[in-house]
């Protein structure tokens, strides 16, 4: 029991350490053997790498960022290099720019590459900010054309996939749905916000309220059942909303929908403590859901995918989410069913976790909302 109570605080206290993951954006044009790239690089992860703000006034300006931009581009093609038949392909720079994403201003810088011979076997080495923030991601988007078509493969940079090959010919639909679908795993894995509020739904699932009491469900069918419901209604939900912000039908400020999840994280947790919500959790993850759809969205308009690809995408996507969130509930129902008899379940796990995860829900909401830092974010 103390060993699975230490384990929930580390998780919780990772959580707390992590604000918005760490990605950059790739997009590469692979023609013959000329290559045509561009690179977005959010400025927060380059000043924490750098030290761009030299007035320290907290801002970036465009003077900062234009002084640097030899500097900048030293710094991460000396950590990005691209390979044909065992060959380098040298890299020139073209132009620098600046570009909003969903979480805030990026750093861009188009690039040309030149390789010996038209490639078959495409090498990429990446290893931006991989020393000073292992939680990084590189998110990367190759175009080349196979037989008079575009074919489009999309792959995710780790420390523990810093180089990866490419081979350059029509990688079949199957292929395409597989990177999307381990695209949706990852985003789940590193969305601890999203984990946190799958959490606080979950915890109560092997219990029921009697008397203003926390009583264990007396047969597992029963937590299972109601894990289907809380699971189904938060997939659903977000499903629409996902498609929906992708289709830019609905649009809202990423600084709304971010504060907006981190206030669903505080309230469902409450929920567990002080009932907020009677009965029916289902209901409740069905509208948090929404909100989190769009949150989920911010991925695909950061990679700028072409519309023919986006239903395919976000099929596999949306099936990736959920092979993560079901190896959660898988993890997690059944110690939480094995322990739900016993006081300790009630009282720490479900009343201390509850405690925990609203605490961390509120300070994400305040550093959201309020655009400020109250813990210092690092590696």
């Amino acid at each position: 029991m103390l060993r699975l109570v230490l384990l929930m605080l580390m998780v919780f206290s990772s959580a707390a350490s992590a604000h918005k993951p760490s990605d950059s954006y790739l997009a590469l044009d692979v023609q013959a053997s000329h290559i045509e790239g561009q690179w977005d690089i959010a400025i927060r992860d380059l000043e924490y790498a750098m030290g761009l703000d030299e007035d320290y006034d907290g801002a970036i300006s465009w003077g900062e960022l234009q002084a640097r931009h030899k500097d900048i581009a030293a710094y991460a093609f000396a950590r990005f290099k691209l390979y044909s038949e065992g060959e380098t392909c040298p890299i020139r720079i073209k132009q620098h720019l600046v570009d909003n994403h969903s979480d805030g201003a990026y750093a861009v810088i188009r690039f040309l590459a030149d390789c010996e011979h038209a490639p078959h076997r495409l090498v990429i080495n990446y290893n931006l900010f991989f020393d000073i923030d292992p939680q990084h991601r590189g998110l990367a988007r190759i175009n080349y054309k196979n037989e008079g078509a575009v074919v489009t493969q999309s792959v995710i940079f780790s420390p523990e996939n810093a180089r990866q090959t490419l081979i350059l010919r029509d990688t079949g639909s199957f292929r395409q749905f597989l990177d999307y679908a381990k695209m949706g795993i990852w985003h789940i894995s590193i969305g601890f916000d999203h984990i946190l509020f799958l959490l606080a739904l979950l915890l109560p699932s092997v219990l029921r309220r009697q008397g203003g009491e926390w009583q264990a469900v007396t047969h597992l069918r029963t937590a299972l059942w109601d894990v289907l419901k809380v699971v189904t209604a938060f997939t659903l939900a977000h499903s629409v909303t996902l498609s929906l912000t992708v289709f830019q039908v609905i649009s809202l400020p990423s600084r709304w929908v971010e504060s907006a999840i981190a206030i669903s994280i505080v309230l469902a947790a409450i929920n567990n403590i002080y009932p907020l919500f009677q009965g029916r959790r289902w209901v409740v993850a069905f509208v948090f859901g929404l909100i989190h759809g769009m949150g989920f969205a911010s991925i695909f308009l950061d990679l700028g995918l072409v519309e023919d690809s986006l239903w395919w995408a976000l099929t596999a996507f949306n099936v990736g989410v959920e092979i993560g969130q079901m190896a959660i509930v898988m993890v997690f129902i059944p110690f939480a069913y094995w322990l739900c008899q016993s006081f300790f379940y009630r009282r720490l796990v479900l009343g201390m976790g509850s405690f925990i995860i609203a605490i961390v829900g509120l300070v994400w909401f305040l550093e959201r909302s309020l655009d400020i830092k109250l813990f210092v974010y690092g590696a």
